[in-house]
C-alpha cells in the first residue's frame, strides 16, 4: 500500500524553499493554484530549449509538437478515467473552455428550456450558464446546499431537474468549503431526465481520483495549475456530443476530432508540463503497473494524508475560530477549510498570517454563491488548503499563529 513520503515530495518542489525575512514560506494557498515540481519545470524548459514548431509541418520539430499534444491527451485521459471514445480537449483555462461549451450547447435553446446550476459551485461553472440562458431566453433553476451540514441537496436537484432541463452544471468539490459531491448520483438524476451534466473538477483534481467512466458525466473540466502543472485547461467529454455541436473556430481548423474544439495554436511547452504533472502524481505510488492504477494508489495515499492533516488542524483550532464546512466526516470533503476568526476581518487575518510567511487566501475566491449563502459576501472568509506536500509541522505553525492572533 502506498504511503506518502512528504520529505521526498517536498524536495521535488523548488518553490517550497522560498523564504521571507529568513522564514520559510508555508504555502496554504493551494486551492488557488499549486506549486510545481522540477519534472514539470524541466519538461517545459527542455521543449523550449530544443525548439518546437506548429502542427502540420514536414519536419521533425513539427512532429515533436504533435507528439507533445497527443502525449498530453493520453496523460489527461488516464487522470480523468475517460471512456474509450471520449475526447480530451485543451484550452487557455477551464473558464474559457466552459464558456465555449456553454455557447455551443445553448445554440438550440429557447424560451421554456431550463439550465440547472448550484449554489456550491465556483462561478466558472455558474456564469457561463447564466449568460447562455440569458442569451437564449432559457430559465435558470438553482440547487442549494445545506448551510448547516454544508452538503449539496441532491433531493432538491431531483426536484428541479425535469423534462425541459437541457444542462445540469455541478461541481465535483467546492473550492470554498471543500464539500465533495456525489457526481455519479447527480449524473443518474440528470440522465433520467434526458439532460446533459457538466462537471467542474478543478478543485477536486489534486485531491481525489477522477473517474468519468464510473460517474458517467457527459463533460468534465479541470485546470492543470491546480494539480501541480502549468496554466492550461483541459476538458473531456463524449465524442458523439462534441461532434454534433457547432464549435466557434476559424475555418481551416479540424472539422472533427478534439482539435475541432481547440482554438488557435496550443501551448505545446505547457502540454509537456501537463504530462509531467500527471506523471508526478502517478510516481507517488509504489505499484508497478498502468499509469491509471498508479494514479488510483497515489490518490488513496493523498486522501489519507489529507485526513490526517485535517484532523490535526480541526483539533488544534482556538475556540474563537469558526470553520465553515464539513467537520464530522473528513472523507466527505477536500482539505480546504474556510474559517473566520472572531473580531478580525478575513483580509486582516490573511495579512497577519502573511507577515508570518504563512500564505492563505481571503475573499470569495469566485465562489460567489457560496459566500452569499453563508452571508459572507462582504469580505468573505479565509481559505486554508492542504496539499500532498503540506507537513504536520506547517499545520502546527499555522495553529500557533492562529492562537497568537486569537
Amino acid at each position: 500500500m502506498t504511503a506518502l513520503n512528504t520529505a521526498a515530495i517536498r524536495a521535488q518542489f523548488p518553490a517550497l524553499r522560498r523564504e521571507e525575512n529568513g522564514t520559510t514560506v508555508a504555502w496554504f494557498d493551494g486551492p488557488g493554484g499549486s506549486q510545481v515540481p522540477h519534472s514539470v519545470i524541466d519538461s517545459i524548459s527542455a521543449f523550449l530549449q530544443r525548439g518546437g514548431s506548429n502542427h502540420g509541418g514536414a519536419f521533425a520539430a513539427s512532429r515533436d509538437s504533435e507528439l507533445a499534444h497527443e502525449t498530453a491527451r493520453a496523460a489527461v485521459s488516464d487522470l480523468f478515467g475517460t471512456r474509450h471514445d471520449d475526447y480530451v480537449v485543451f484550452g487557455m483555462n477551464m473558464t474559457s473552455l466552459n464558456f465555449a461549451l456553454s455557447r455551443a450547447l445553448s445554440a438550440t435553446w429557447g424560451p421554456g428550456d431550463e439550465v440547472v446550476v448550484t449554489r456550491l459551485d465556483h462561478d466558472a461553472n455558474v456564469a457561463p450558464w447564466l449568460r447562455a440562458a440569458a442569451d437564449r431566453g432559457a430559465t435558470v433553476r438553482w440547487v442549494p446546499f445545506d448551510t448547516t451540514t454544508y452538503r449539496l441537496d441532491l433531493e432538491k436537484l431531483a426536484d428541479v431537474v425535469g423534462p425541459r432541463t437541457k444542462v445540469v452544471a455541478i461541481t465535483h468539490a467546492s473550492n470554498a468549503i471543500g464539500t465533495i459531491v456525489d457526481v455519479a448520483a447527480a449524473s443518474r438524476i440528470t440522465h433520467d431526465a434526458g439532460a446533459i451534466i457538466v462537471v467542474d473538477a478543478v478543485h477536486y483534481a489534486p485531491h481525489g481520483l477522477i473517474d468519468i467512466a464510473a460517474t458517467n458525466c457527459d463533460f468534465l473540466l479541470a485546470s492543470a495549475y491546480k494539480f501541480f502543472g502549468p496554466h492550461i485547461g483541459a476538458m473531456a467529454g463524449r465524442s458523439g456530443l462534441l461532434e454534433q455541436l457547432d464549435a466557434y473556430k476559424v475555418r481551416p481548423s479540424p472539422a472533427t476530432g478534439p482539435g475541432k474544439w481547440e482554438t488557435g495554436t496550443q501551448s505545446f511547452e505547457a502540454l509537456t508540463g501537463v504530462t509531467a504533472a500527471v506523471d508526478h502524481i502517478a510516481s507517488l505510488a509504489v505499484e508497478d503497473n498502468s499509469r491509471r492504477n498508479r494514479l488510483a494508489a497515489a490518490y488513496a495515499a493523498i486522501q489519507d494524508h489529507a485526513i490526517e492533516l485535517g484532523a490535526q488542524f480541526l483539533a488544534g483550532l482556538p475556540d474563537s475560530v469558526t470553520v465553515f464546512g464539513i467537520s464530522d466526516d473528513l472523507t466527505a470533503r477536500t482539505p480546504t477549510y474556510a474559517i473566520e476568526l472572531e473580531g478580525m476581518s478575513a483580509r486582516r487575518l490573511a495579512t497577519e498570517l502573511a507577515d508570518r510567511a504563512i500564505y492563505v487566501t481571503d475573499g470569495d475566491y469566485y465562489a460567489v454563491e457560496v459566500m452569499q449563502a453563508l452571508d459572507r459576501s462582504e469580505g468573505g472568509l479565509v481559505r486554508i488548503g492542504f496539499l500532498h506536500y503540506t507537513t504536520e509541522d506547517e499545520v502546527d505553525r499555522l495553529l500557533e499563529a492562529l492562537h497568537e492572533l486569537a
